[in-house]
């Protein structure tokens, strides 16, 4: 059992507490959060729907179409060839498959892996995206990449599902084995995850896919069952949230234990090509993703499936390791992975909060919205929960006396040097916070005087 330090488990309830108004707020159909610290799964949470329509509640058990992560499975199943010395990073595509196009069959494994070999994204008919054919079988696969690709490789970094499909076929002609057997067993399996499979089907529950609902007022389920053949090093696997920051966090070069070697976790994870043309600065690895967050350094990857928005990022420095999945088109788990980032780094750099400013706690409500008194180190936050980062730049409070306390840091629009005081009840309860000239009380009590005064 991993001794966790005093400030990761008050950062985690509030990571609860802010993305559970997070989906109410947003009505989003479903998301599932994972937290791991060294390898080991310290938050497990789930909320919403995993069907909408037939109305079954989202599980942490419930499986995820986790789409563009099965491309760190893939480069991890390479990785693993290298060091068996079955392959080499710098062997090229068509010394193990044929019939490729010349300019395809020169690129290397390593091109491959950091999607620098030229090749198109999608091949020339993407209508498997939209649920309008099956995905592309080997054969099928196979013909595309006789094509041409879309530029010279190593020229820069270029996306390619087709691309990633190439390695599994690598892969199966390396291993003599079918791509998902020899994954399960070579990668997944030792990886002591339960609850992944390369492709459909599932080997739980599964998360239905969800449609936006600005077409047509409503959402669409999206099955989300269909098989991605020959795709499946690109996009196949389907995962829980607990698994994969299991696996991701194997992935570091500081964990313990791990599928691969030292070396070979440090050269995934090391960024080759940066996309200097993405509104968030990112870098490619091999079958990794990086960047930076507020000065913590991370790497993993993200996913987009047919009503499924999903990423995963490792801080290597900290030993954390987060997946946030969500089961629409319109999901927010990008947004809400960066959000509980942000939560997690303000606890670790101010610590846990001291056992005096127990009481200057909860989600206090106005007509305006909603403000959480969060107790960080010596002083108490003022998160806003409706933010999708709820404490960046947040006022503060410092307790100066019993049940009083001055707004210490804000903005130049707030009431910075105003009083804030705890009200309590008969039985000695805090039941409402005077913040300023403001009275927020709990939510319950808000919701009905305004119903009373203006409800029609």
């Amino acid at each position: 059992m991993t001794d966790h330090p005093a400030w990761l488990a008050p950062a985690l309830a509030y990571i609860d507490s802010w993305l559970g108004y997070q989906m109410r707020a947003t009505e989003q159909p479903g998301c599932a959060l994972a937290v791991a610290y060294q390898g080991e799964v310290a938050l497990d949470i789930a909320f919403g729907w995993a069907d909408q329509t037939a109305g079954e509640a989202l599980t942490p058990r419930h499986r995820f179409r986790v789409a563009s992560h099965s491309k760190s499975f893939t480069a991890a199943a390479i990785m693993k060839l290298r060091e068996q010395r079955r392959l080499k990073l710098d062997d090229t595509a068509g010394q193990y498959v044929s019939g490729l196009h010349p300019d395809i069959a020169a690129a290397t494994l390593a091109q491959l892996l950091s999607h620098t070999a030229g090749i198109l994204r999608d091949g020339p008919d993407a209508a498997y995206w939209a649920d309008r054919k099956p995905f592309l079988d080997e054969s099928a696969l196979r013909a595309e990449l006789a094509l041409p690709p879309a530029i010279a490789a190593a020229t820069r970094l270029k996306y390619s599902n087709h691309g990633f499909g190439l390695l599994g076929l690598v892969i199966e002609a390396v291993t003599g084995e079918p791509y998902a057997a020899w994954l399960k067993r070579e990668v997944v399996d030792p990886s002591g995850l339960t609850e992944t499979t390369p492709d459909v089907p599932a080997s739980g529950p599964l998360a239905r896919g969800h449609s936006g609902k600005a077409l047509l007022g409503r959402r669409l389920i999206f099955p989300g069952d269909q098989s991605t053949h020959a795709l499946a090093a690109a996009t196949g696997f389907v995962s829980t949230a607990a698994d994969l920051v299991r696996f991701f966090g194997q992935l570091s070069p500081n964990a313990e234990t791990s599928v691969l070697s030292v070396a070979s976790r440090r050269e995934m994870a090391r960024a080759q090509w940066e996309d200097s043309w993405s509104v968030a600065p990112q870098k490619y690895g091999l079958g990794t993703i990086s960047g930076t967050f507020d000065g913590w350094d991370w790497f993993g990857h993200s996913g987009g499936f047919q009503g499924y928005i999903t990423r995963s990022a490792v801080v290597p420095e900290h030993d954390l390791s987060l997946s946030c999945l969500t089961n629409a088109v319109d999901g927010m788990s990008g947004l809400w992975l960066d959000g509980a980032l942000a939560i997690l780094k303000r606890f670790k750099t101010d610590g846990a909060p001291g056992a005096e400013l127990a009481d200057w706690s909860g989600r206090w409500w106005s007509a305006w919205g909603p403000t959480d008194l969060v107790p960080v180190g010596d002083k108490v936050v003022l998160g806003l929960p409706g933010l999708a980062n709820p404490v960046a730049k947040a006022a503060e409070l410092t307790v100066t006396g019993p049940d009083e306390a001055r707004i210490s840091q804000s903005g130049g629009f707030g009431n910075y040097s105003e009083s804030a005081r705890l009200i309590r009840g008969a039985d000695g309860a805090v039941v409402a916070l005077r913040l300023a000239g403001g009275r927020m009380v709990a939510e319950a009590e808000l919701a009905k005087e305004l119903v009373g005064r203006y409800e029609r």
